[in-house]
């Protein structure tokens, strides 16, 4: 019993570590109001396609805060205006990614403004989106030379207004929380079943021992009659 109640305790010492570590180790992708969110993006060009690059802070979306910046866009290895340049994102720690978006010769005469929206529940950041819209004329008129410099062929980089929109949700996150409690259950089931295995052997261990001193004893008992 002293090494099955050894064994018992190391397993709840073992579970007690492991489920200490998930959380503490779960906040630490957490930002706070104001934390800048890192965020990187790739071009394409016909079929070429540029590495991610680290944007600076100042073009990246601050946690909880709705604003708008004005993110350049350096020109396209050969460039020529014929065809349409594509821009992609990866957003935060997490590395959210946004698909590609048409910044560049899109059918439309209005200069484009990426309209992103950010999900957040506490501090976790849940999922991004984004979309390219026209920009709206009060922006124009807020940035007279967005518009000019972005249609001048040679003007380059050019300026794509991006505006971050952020929608809180329920700090409940249901999905996290599963994913600890199925862990901790699962971990507290292995432990379990070890203790029980352990159990059982060193029940099974007693019972062939008696088996055998019964048989033995029931046998000499009956060489002694004969």
């Amino acid at each position: 019993m002293a090494r099955n109640g050894r064994i018992t305790t190391i397993g709840i010492r073992i579970y007690s570590s492991i489920l200490l570590f998930a959380i503490t180790a779960y906040p630490s992708l957490a930002y706070r109001p104001g934390d800048i969110i890192p965020m990187s993006k790739m071009g394409q060009y016909h079929s070429s396609r540029t590495v991610w690059h680290d944007m600076i802070g100042r073009h990246c979306p601050i946690f909880s805060v709705n604003r708008e910046v004005l993110i350049p866009i350096p020109k396209p290895t050969g460039f020529t205006g014929a065809d349409p340049y594509k821009i992609s994102f990866q957003v935060g720690k997490e590395k959210f990614l946004v698909p590609w978006l048409l910044v560049i010769n899109r059918k439309s005469s209005e200069v484009p403004m990426i309209d992103f929206h950010l999900r957040y529940a506490g501090g976790d950041l849940l999922g991004i989106t984004a979309k390219v819209v026209d920009m709206p004329h009060k922006y124009v008129e807020m940035h007279p030379d967005i518009r000019k410099q972005f249609w001048d062929q040679e003007h380059w980089p050019k300026h794509v207004l991006a505006r971050y929109t952020w929608d809180e949700q329920s700090e409940i996150d249901v999905v996290s929380g599963f994913y600890v409690l199925f862990g901790s259950g699962l971990m507290m089931t292995l432990i379990l079943s070890i203790y029980v295995l352990q159990s059982s052997r060193d029940k099974f261990s007693r019972f062939v021992q008696e088996t055998v001193i019964q048989s033995s004893m029931s046998s000499g008992e009956l060489a002694k009659v004969e």
